[in-house]
């Protein structure tokens, strides 16, 4: 009775995973390892369908004898475990390195590898990208942020301002050598670029109405949950009819900061006078937003300035502590210095007391910091959050110069999207 062993995903059956099955059933009852949600979201995607679901398809697959769940992306372990007789795998495989590995275990350990070509005619990535549209509802988008949390731990948010860099944020992604690909996993709306991009200073001079047609054109563009940078809303009677509003936009997460006054970007520090909120006014925000809401999967943080205005680390802890004790869902510690050491230090003491609430860093001054390191503090979201618009202003003025300097536009051709791209960017669809 030999054992059969086949690696899949399954969050969609088509033909190519019946045929590896099928393949597989000619030597014996077939074990299926199933890529756990968290696996799945580190290599491929969020799961459409979770574990539980997709174990419930798989195993009612006609020669489908067991399905195990698997949680490594190489998949070596579970090997070494199981000790299947034969490992059925597709010709296609996302990492030549991890294939290679496969084939070194497999052969100390005497086990046939047999992989069936790959069906040309159908994959399941361009069917995804196909019904994405349909899969992506109002209130799955919403509620991807919190998924991506639970699944992930520790997600990237990049900013956007108009249609071209949501299209960038969407479809920009990398495969790396460990068989994952990255991609960032949110959109960072933000008041700066967001102001910036409409010729308005930032000091919440762009109204709500402004802001709200940004968000309805983003979701004509992108797939990606968005956290909407929400600055100060002094006026708590104002800030409860936004909840609504970005509710029923289904926009994932609002972040407030307790300061007060006219809003000045944090970013001037001290050279310009700013003032922080009191903890029991900030408060009431928080209420204030929680009694409004209508969907548990809009989440609101609480961005806490205290160390921007030179403030003690106490005051910034003591500040996160009341915040998460009153419903904040989670907190952005924000900071100017140009290295992350109070950012450290705030992650280290806050997570003494609190080891589940997430936590955002926006790393755009303190920049020398990985993200892995930022994930080895337990920081969960990481904003980069001013940073397409900033690559964008000088690059064309570097093309203006240019096409100015020589009286024409050849020079220039090479740092330019060519016309043939720029024509089909956005598809017609008929």
């Amino acid at each position: 009775m030999k054992k059969v062993y086949v690696s899949m995903e399954a969050d969609i059956i088509h033909p190519w995973n019946i045929n590896v099955i099928n393949h597989a059933s000619k030597y014996w009852d077939v074990i299926v390892w199933l890529a756990s949600d968290e696996l799945m979201a580190k290599t491929s995607r969020l799961p459409y369908l979770n574990w539980e679901q997709r174990k419930k398809v798989v195993e009612n697959i006609k020669w489908v004898k067991e399905v195990i769940k698997q949680n490594s992306i190489e998949w070596l372990e579970e090997i070494k475990k199981i000790k299947p007789d034969i490992v059925v795998h597709g010709s296609k495989w996302k990492s030549e390195s991890v294939r290679n590995k496969i084939i070194d275990l497999v052969k100390q350990l005497w086990i046939e590898l047999i992989e069936i070509p790959y069906t040309k005619w159908i994959s399941a990535d361009e069917l995804i990208e196909a019904y994405k549209e349909i899969w992506i509802t109002p209130d799955s988008r919403r509620a991807r942020l919190k998924k991506l949390l639970q699944y992930k731990w520790f997600i990237t948010a990049m900013e956007a301002h108009n249609w071209l860099s949501w299209l960038i944020v969407e479809k920009t992604k990398i495969n790396k050598e460990d068989w994952s690909i990255k991609e960032f996993d949110a959109i960072w709306l933000s008041s700066l670029t967001d102001s910036t991009a409409k010729w308005k200073p930032d000091i919440e001079l762009v109204d709500v109405t402004s802001r709200v047609n940004t968000i309805q054109e983003i979701m004509e563009v992108t797939t990606k949950p968005i956290i909407y940078d929400g600055d100060t809303w002094w006026k708590i009677e104002h800030f409860i009819y936004t909840v609504r509003t970005l509710d029923r936009l289904w926009v994932s997460a609002i972040v407030i900061e307790d300061k007060i006054g006219l809003k000045r970007n944090s970013l001037f520090w001290t050279d310009v006078e700013q003032q922080q909120d009191t903890i029991e006014n900030f408060i009431k925000k928080i209420q204030a937003w929680k009694n409004a809401k209508i969907s548990n999967d809009f989440m609101i943080f609480a961005r806490i300035e205290s160390l921007i205005l030179k403030k003690w680390m106490d005051d910034a802890l003591k500040r996160a502590k009341a915040y998460v004790e009153w419903w904040a869902d989670g907190i952005m510690i924000h900071s100017k210095e140009k290295e992350p050491d109070e950012i450290i230090e705030f992650m280290k003491e806050f997570r003494k007391f609190n080891k589940d609430v997430p936590v955002i860093a926006v790393p755009t001054t303190y920049n020398k910091i990985y993200e892995k390191e930022l994930e080895s503090i337990w920081v969960n979201i990481c904003i980069y959050a001013n940073h397409l618009i900033r690559a964008a202003y000088p690059a064309m003025v570097e093309v203006a110069k240019e096409i100015l300097k020589n009286g024409r536009s050849y020079e220039v051709e090479n740092k330019c999207l060519p016309i043939e791209e720029i024509i089909t960017l956005i598809p017609e669809k008929f």
